[in-house]
């Protein structure tokens, strides 16, 4: 399943957001086993468990989109879209904090 969030930022901005969304998402479901590997600064591949089965993606840093790309066993399906909404609404949170200057370093 492929999804985008659009921002307006600048690439290293966009690359703080990236990052934090993905260490807040990582924190706020620990259950889930996430697994987050940077191949890049602008890539990275995620992974995380739910009811034995793997759920594996990636995320890549565009001009204007942050664009997540998730691979769902059949048997997860039903979790597809509650997994690309709390990837999202963490993304677009931390997009919405840059633009209003609480981006930590």
């Amino acid at each position: 399943m492929k999804h985008s969030v659009g921002h307006d930022l600048d690439p290293q901005t966009a690359r703080k957001v990236a990052r934090h969304a993905l260490e807040g998402y990582a924190a706020q479901f620990s259950q889930y086993s996430p697994q987050v590997n940077w191949l890049n600064e602008d890539a990275a591949t995620v992974s995380f468990a739910a009811k034995g089965l793997t759920i594996k993606g990636q995320v890549d840093l565009r001009p204007g989109e942050i664009a997540i790309d998730l691979s769902v066993p059949f048997a997860l399906k039903l979790f597809q879209k509650k997994a690309i909404q709390v990837v999202d609404g963490e993304i677009r949170e931390w997009v919405d904090k840059a633009k209003n200057g609480q981006m930590p370093d």
